[in-house]
């Protein structure tokens, strides 16, 4: 029904920068919440940031003041700027969609390595 596609991860040294973006695709193309979440090497699962249809954000605190989430021209596009990245954060990132009626969806995730 739904498909995420993550590009944009990489490796970059501690203190640089990367920009993520997610596209979504399929037969439901209206969203409630479009957000970002991460897995860091043996961790769970955690929020990094959301952003609603309504253009409310919501963001970990451990990224706040470093970490951009805007939706993109595209419709069901997201992206996530990173800046002054931290070796801890490290980890496979996730794209999330959620419908409130119908479901959540996540992408396939695309790996970030920060160097230190």
């Amino acid at each position: 029904q739904v498909q995420l596609v993550e590009s944009g991860g990489g490796l970059v040294q501690a203190g640089g920068s990367l920009r993520l973006s997610c596209a979504a695709s399929g037969t439901i193309l209206s969203f409630n919440a479009m957000g970002w979440y991460r897995q860091p090497p043996g961790k769970q699962r955690e929020l990094v940031a959301t952003i609603t249809s309504g253009g409310s954000t919501n963001y970990a605190d451990s990224v706040k003041g470093r970490f951009t989430i805007s939706e993109g021209n595209a419709k069901n596009t997201v992206h996530l700027q990173m800046n002054r990245l931290k070796p801890e954060e490290t980890a496979v990132y996730y794209c999330n969609a959620v419908n409130s009626q119908l479901g959540t969806w996540w992408g396939q995730g695309t790996q970030v390595t920060v160097s230190s």
